[in-house]
């Protein structure tokens, strides 16, 4: 059957006439990038990197999912995802290097059908242009954090001050004087913070400088020394961060920086912008000098540097959902509208000596979810039952009081808003990370599954499964596969693995594939594939 076919709400049956009468809540879809749950603190508690308190705020007022997960730990893949419905395989969005199709059906043309108004503001990062949206503005590609980009369906404007602000902006403008008021909204703000490079606004500039952040136990892990799969990659906090971009140590100061990209953020900025900047900096960079570092000791004051600019961004995130936080109130519009937050990856802060996504280890897998529905969220709640961002579409749908498509492989979590003491019928969830071409990372491809208390990984090009007992084991620093007390488990994980990858009509290993590329700057549009992107 060809699911692509054009959305009419006559051919597809998709709204019952019950949802018609109901009142439908606005929807405000609030997402960031590699957020990391330790620098959130109502998901970390008295172990957080930092207090993020309107973050917090929306969790009091709502329930938190505290076992959600991605199903592909990369950018542009884990949004596809969430439009869709439908892993990476199906979607055709396996790395951040292709075009998303977005003649395919998607979460905003459904909602469009069921009457809502739909926008976007803000990263987008799927190369092609935004559909089923009544209003799009969005960066281009990975978007600059100062006097940003914004493609928009009348063309391409420049915008002056930081992107976390405008962002906001844009979003609050177009509640306030953009949207029909006689129709419920869908909104999608998606922040680029705290994403790389982190550059955040220069009035936080002054936070964590006196801080010592905790370093995790392997920070200085070298991945030589750790073997597969960590031997090939390119995500070693030790040897692949970069000393200006990500130290803001001076442009090609060591022969770990990135003289380009730091050039043409640098380039973005006004005069006065780079004058602000450059009197905290230089000033910082002298005293570095001074201190002639080395071995250990030097790797360590680098995490610092590293960690406090990936903290500062993230307060600026904090504090602009804030902001629309205290809009909702004002205008009257929180009592009916839903509010969830959440991040589209984890991302490693060092643990295991790594840093960036990718990976299905807990630190990257996991990402927040966060929900607020005045009248039908119970307060201060939480929920432990597995779920994914595969899961965010057709719970949103469901909302709406629109049938969930056959095609969707996820499923809705409403019952759980409702009760969070509710139960899925999902023992078991499945991952696969395809991009393993990617030069920037160069993270294996691998694809797995994880139950409650079990998580099974397998490196199809590398021959290496990885069992981990999480219940005893919650690092997963100690690898069971080849452990005969673990035998019998790991012969039937990998039976339920096989089902599991049947059920979500998923590719034999060794035959994912990423290609074909659009390029790295988008120029080249790939062409469409069917229903099935890879290689029988």
């Amino acid at each position: 059957m060809n699911i692509f076919t054009p959305l009419t709400v006559a051919t597809l049956g998709l709204l019952s006439a019950a949802s018609l009468e109901a009142k439908q809540p606005n929807i405000l879809f609030l997402f960031s990038d590699d957020h990391a749950r330790n620098a959130l603190s109502a998901y970390a508690g008295e172990d957080a990197l930092m207090e993020t308190p309107n973050l917090d705020r929306l969790a009091n007022e709502g329930v938190i999912f505290e076992r959600n997960f991605v199903t592909n730990s990369i950018c542009g893949p884990s949004r596809a995802v969430i439009l869709t419905g439908k892993h990476s395989h199906i979607n055709g969005m396996l790395g951040n290097e292709r075009f998303f199709d977005g003649s395919q059906p998607t979460l905003p043309k459904y909602m469009r059908e069921a009457g809502y108004e739909t926008a976007i503001v803000g990263k987008w990062h799927l190369l092609s242009e935004p559909t089923g949206f009544d209003f799009w503005k969005v960066l281009p590609g990975q978007g600059y954090y100062y006097n940003p980009d914004f493609r928009t369906q009348d063309g391409m404007v420049q915008i002056e001050g930081h992107s976390t602000d405008i962002i906001t902006d844009e979003a609050l403008d177009w509640l306030e004087n953009e949207r029909n008021e006689e129709k419920p909204f869908f909104l999608m703000a998606q922040y680029k913070a705290p994403h790389r490079n982190f550059m955040p606004h220069i009035r936080y500039a002054d936070e964590f400088e006196d801080q010592t952040i905790p370093e995790p136990h392997d920070l200085l892990v070298e991945p030589k020394d750790a073997g597969a799969p960590f031997d090939i990659t390119n995500v070693s906090f030790r040897r692949d961060v970069w000393d200006d971009v990500d130290l803001k140590l001076p442009m090609g100061s060591t022969e770990n920086s990135k003289v380009g990209v730091w050039k043409r953020n640098f380039e973005r900025m006004t005069e006065a912008q780079r004058a602000e900047w450059d009197a905290v900096w230089d000033k910082r960079n002298a005293e570095w000098a001074k201190q002639d570092l080395s071995g250990d000791e030097l790797q360590r004051a680098r995490y610092q540097r590293f960690m406090r600019e990936y903290l500062r961004t993230v307060r600026g995130l904090d504090d602009n959902i804030g902001r629309i936080l205290n809009y909702l109130d004002e205008s009257g519009l929180a009592d009916n509208t839903l509010v969830i937050y959440s991040t589209d990856q984890g991302f490693h802060l060092g643990e295991r000596g790594l840093f960036d996504k990718r990976w299905m280890y807990e630190t990257t897998f996991t990402m927040p979810l966060i929900v607020r529905w005045p009248g039908v969220t119970q307060a201060d709640s939480r929920i432990d039952e597995l779920t994914q961002n595969l899961d965010y579409a057709p719970t949103l749908l469901e909302i709406a009081g629109v049938e969930i498509p056959e095609q969707m492989q996820g499923v809705s979590l409403l019952s759980l808003l409702k009760n969070p003491d509710a139960q899925l019928d999902r023992k078991v969830i499945y991952y696969a990370y395809h991009d393993d071409r990617h030069p920037h990372a160069k993270v294996p491809a691998h694809e797995g599954i994880r139950t409650e208390h079990y998580k099974l990984i397998h490196f199809p090009k590398l021959e290496l499964w990885e069992l981990y007992d999480l219940a005893k084991d919650p690092d997963e620093r100690e690898n069971r596969a080849e452990d005969p007390q673990y035998a019998t488990l790991l012969t039937k994980m990998k039976e339920v693995f096989e089902q599991v990858r049947d059920s979500y009509d998923a590719p034999a290993p060794g035959t994912l594939r990423i290609g074909p590329f659009a390029g790295p700057r988008g120029l080249t549009k790939a062409p469409y594939l069917g229903e099935r992107y890879w290689e029988e």
